[in-house]
């Protein structure tokens, strides 16, 4: 009994890493091209450098709610730390992704905001995620 116990434990944990892992590159990617085409729009427009903050902002959300929304479609439970985790483990991908692009690693207050953003936006994404599919 303890055998299929630990044996069910660990296909839970294996599912929620790969949900964690699928979560986290979707919002990467989603980011990725959200970021392409504000590019776009700034190149080709007079748009005021005030909004590009918080439209980056919108974008990290945005993408990290996608991610959660998709990684966690099969989760009834869990969504809060699962979340968590996607909204962290994209944060952390996305400041790496984007610090070998600009080609300097700038750990400031800004990529620490960018953490708590990230993990408490997706810790309720997660919780509203994981709800929606119980009704």
């Amino acid at each position: 009994m303890k055998v299929k116990a630990l044996k069910k434990e660990n296909e839970t944990k294996d599912r929620d890493f790969a949900s964690i892992l699928k979560g986290t590159l979707l919002a990467l990617s989603v980011a990725m091209v959200m970021i392409l085409l504000f590019a776009f729009v700034l190149r080709f427009t007079s748009v005021s450098d005030k909004l590009i903050a918080p439209v980056n902002q919108v974008i990290k959300g945005a993408s990290i709610f996608f991610g959660v929304f998709v990684g966690l479609k099969k989760h009834k439970t869990k969504g809060l730390f699962n979340g968590l985790l996607i909204g962290l483990g994209f944060t952390i991908v996305a400041f790496l992704v984007f610090s070998l692009l600009d080609g300097a690693f700038v750990f400031d207050r800004t990529f620490f905001n960018d953490l708590i953003f990230g993990s408490v936006i997706g810790a309720i994404c997660g919780i509203i995620c994981v709800n929606l599919k119980k009704n």
